[in-house]
């Protein structure tokens, strides 16, 4: 029996046919996802494939390299261990202790060797320092001996003119000193006299090569500090005008005072006045001590000396005649003051053949008692560099 409106064919109706093609196409679409899900995960896992081989490689080839590093590094043996030595053989152990000694031993002698050296080298540099600081080899110092007899290194001044004496050109010719150039006597010689000398025969004396006489004048007391003309200073002075031989004079001071030299000075050029024309040699002032006995200077300061000195001296200067300063070596350097009085000569006394005074003298006592015709006594030799005749 068929309800009401219902259709009397038997086929299917539209809602129908709509809901197969429906159906149909959620099939096919998933279907295509799933495929394509699939390609995915198989593209993927293609990927992580070739990613897994190439760190495979790398870790082989890494492998590879390491293997080579270590065939090439040289083999390490077992002796080439240290702590093998830690343990001796038996029997070998005294050799091993002994060879710890051996060591030690050698170890101690390098650094006595060392030790050594450094010694022999710090004891060099001493003896160099020594030798560079030795007076006797400086070149800066001269010695005296002191008036106790006590040897002193003295500083020789660089601002004072030096001695320029060439003594290889010294001669001796019949017991005086010549100094010869080119075969030419080109000094004088002198001789010192005075009331202590005795007779002097002038003319003998000058047959014996003297060319020149330094006269003493006079003297002050070295305790009473009177003024007194020398005994023979008259009949000296006379008797080398005769024989024609050059005069110079010295006074021995004992002046204490600026004051005192003037008077000294006015003395000597009171009693030369009627032989100044013979006189061509030099005024020496003589200032010494007295051996074995005081004398009034003995109180004077190296400045005061240096003073009465200069005093004297200029009075000299002013008179007209060459004033000259006599001293030996000691009294020179230690006793006056050289860089004040540089517009002086100087006289020097130092016995021997060839004096060690530093700086410039134009004349030379070298002998306090020689043997010399017209002297009965011992004579004292001079020589002068300088013909103060020709001045």
């Amino acid at each position: 029996m068929r309800l009401p409106g219902e259709e009397e064919s038997g086929g299917m109706g539209p809602a129908v046919i709509y809901m197969v093609i429906g159906v149909s196409a959620f099939v096919l679409i998933t279907l295509f996802m799933v495929f394509q899900n699939n390609d995915r995960k198989n593209s993927g896992s293609e990927y992580i494939k070739e990613v897994q081989k190439q760190q495979e490689e790398a870790a082989v080839l890494e492998l590879v390299e390491e293997q080579q590093e270590e065939e090439a590094a040289p083999k390490l043996r077992a002796e080439d261990l240290d702590f093998w030595d830690m343990y001796p053989v038996e029997g070998e152990e005294e050799t091993f202790a002994g060879a710890e000694n051996d060591s030690d031993k050698k170890s101690g002698e390098k650094s006595s060797y060392t030790e050594k050296a450094e010694k022999e080298r710090e004891e060099q540099r001493q003896k160099e320092e020594e030798v560079r600081n030795d007076p006797a080899t400086d070149g800066k110092h001269t010695l005296i001996t002191n008036r106790n007899g006590e040897e002193e290194w003295v500083l020789i001044s660089p601002y004072l003119t030096k001695n320029t004496i060439d003594f290889t050109k010294i001669e001796e010719k019949a017991g005086l000193k010549r100094y010869m150039e080119n075969g030419r006597d080109t000094s004088y010689t002198g001789v010192d006299i005075s009331k202590h000398t005795g007779k002097v025969n002038f003319a003998s004396m000058k047959a014996a090569g003297v060319d020149y006489v330094m006269i003493r004048l006079g003297s002050r007391g070295y305790s009473t500090g009177q003024i007194s003309l020398d005994e023979n200073f008259k009949e000296n002075i006379e008797g080398a005008i005769e024989a024609e031989l050059d005069i110079g004079v010295y006074f021995y001071s004992q002046a204490v005072s600026p004051e005192e030299a003037i008077q000294e000075a006015n003395f000597v050029i009171q009693n030369l006045e009627p032989y100044r024309a013979h006189v061509k040699y030099p005024i020496a002032f003589d200032m010494e001590y007295v051996s074995n006995d005081k004398s009034r200077i003995e109180g004077l300061s190296r400045e005061d000396k240096t003073t009465v000195t200069a005093t004297f001296a200029e009075g000299i200067k002013v008179a007209g005649y060459v004033p000259m300063i006599y001293g030996g070596k000691e009294w020179l350097l230690k006793e006056i003051d050289l860089a004040k009085l540089q517009d002086y000569d100087v006289w020097l006394s130092q016995e021997g053949d060839i004096p060690d005074y530093p700086y410039l003298y134009t004349m030379w006592q070298y002998d306090t008692n020689s043997v010399l015709n017209g002297i009965d006594g011992g004579a004292d030799l001079n020589i002068c560099f300088v013909n103060y005749s020709e001045r």
